[in-house]
């Protein structure tokens, strides 16, 4: 049976979800289903967790669990991560640092300076574990869920010789539900097409048996002063499509909304909430952790996690359709060919097959580019260990190129290395 191996396993909500999906699945019941992390209270907890799922539900999984990655990697067939470098005190710093110069973000880890500097210190990690995986389990596929997409199978694939990564990512299939809810429509009646850059794909068709829905959806936004006071909103109405990720998100990837307090009033911005969800997130784990000393354990619920869905497709070949974030090498013509992109895949025992979309709308691939050129160059520094490309990174980077001069944000910069020390690759830090 397959060999599943959760990387990070000590993020119990996490966890909890992938595993209530693969110990439901009768064909995936039976696998091995390995937990690493380097904190070994949580990792313990999240063994405890699993051996009590299985002996609930009684199936025959086995559990194992690994400080030493090497161990839990090896003869993986899949693996999935999740991992956070630094854990909470460091996304503090990429909060705090900020906010004193005066850049407001909400949740920090997917563009913006937050973004730049969560991927400099995860991107050494993961071509470790790319390194490892092309030893050790030449054959796996690597999923990945940690943040920022855009740049970590990126740095996997351009700084490993392992390929089989597919970043995968809830926002397109979320987005594209709410969109059904708020016209009326069934989902399962609507052809959608979703494609772009993660956190800032746009649904290019919205359409059911050759309407555009679109059409309904401009009448509930006339309608709706509401509904004009969300960030995703504004976008769809100057660019033409509707963004795949919420407005508290979305607005950190552009330079028009954080950098001014009274479009934050405007908009509704919750700055620095993510700092609120992971102080929920601790608490949730807490109270986890005394169920589970309790003898109590903990809900068991299927939740479709995209990376079981893909484990189940590949393992029993039931056709699916997730989006997956995939080199680009063409798919979508008009952005960069190494770029990682997210596009709509076909998932079955051939594995995960991404689909050719063609050139984006023009003014999609303007949006999209501007974040690839952070992406990009935080790539590069990490790979590379270059400084400079840690500056111009951020000199690019819209939100934080709006809020400050350039003499500020190469200071900005200056203090999160320091602060961020040996987390930092070597060149990037010297």
């Amino acid at each position: 049976m397959a060999r599943i191996v959760l990387v990070g396993a000590g993020s119990i909500t996490f966890a909890k979800n992938l595993l209530s999906d693969i110990l439901t699945f009768p064909e995936l019941a039976e696998s091995t289903i390995v937990l690493h992390d380097i904190d070994p209270e949580r990792l313990a907890t999240a063994e405890a967790m699993a051996t009590w799922m299985v002996a609930e539900l009684g199936v025959g999984a086995r559990i194992e669990a690994h400080i030493d990655r090497r161990a839990a990697l090896d003869g993986a067939d899949y693996v999935i991560n999740e991992i956070a470098v630094g854990g909470l005190a460091a996304v503090q710093r990429d909060f705090e640092i900020p906010a004193r110069y005066g850049v407001r973000q909400t949740i920090a880890d997917t563009l913006g300076i937050g973004g730049i500097f969560r991927a400099l210190r995860t991107i050494p990690v993961m071509v470790s574990i790319g390194n490892d995986l092309a030893e050790l389990a030449p054959g796996a596929v690597l999923f990945n869920y940690t943040n920022p997409m855009s740049m970590i199978p990126w740095a996997v694939y351009a700084g490993t010789p392992f390929r089989n990564v597919v970043g995968v990512c809830h926002a397109a299939r979320d987005t594209q539900a709410t969109l059904a809810r708020m016209v009326g429509v069934p989902e399962k009646e609507i052809s959608f097409v979703t494609a772009g850059v993660n956190h800032q794909a746009f649904v290019l068709r919205f359409e059911r048996d050759g309407e555009n829905l679109y059409r309904r959806l401009d009448e509930l936004i006339e309608a709706s002063p509401e509904l004009r006071r969300r960030v995703r909103v504004e976008i769809y109405r100057n660019f033409g499509y509707f963004p795949t990720e919420s407005s508290e998100h979305g607005s950190e990837y552009l330079p028009w909304f954080l950098s001014r307090a009274d479009q934050v009033e405007r908009y509704r911005i919750p700055v620095g909430v993510y700092l609120d969800w992971l102080a929920d997130g601790f608490a949730e784990y807490e109270s986890q952790k005394h169920s589970l000393d309790q003898g109590k354990g903990v809900t068991i619920e299927r939740g479709d996690e995209l990376a079981s869905l893909a484990i189940h497709s590949i393992e029993t070949g039931t056709p699916r359709l997730i989006h997956g974030n995939v080199r680009n090498a063409g798919l979508i013509a008009n952005l960069p060919a190494d770029a990682c992109v997210e596009v709509p895949c076909h998932v079955d025992r051939a594995g995960v097959q991404p689909t050719r979309i063609g050139e984006l709308p023009t003014q999609l691939a303007a949006l999209n580019r501007a974040t690839l050129n952070v992406s990009e160059l935080t790539v590069k520094a990490a790979l590379e260990g270059r400084r400079d490309h840690v500056y111009q990174a951020a000199l690019l980077d819209p939100n934080t190129a709006a809020s400050l001069p350039v003499h500020r944000i190469r200071e900005l910069v200056d203090e999160l290395i320091a602060a961020h020390g040996d987390l930092l690759p070597e060149g990037v830090r010297s």
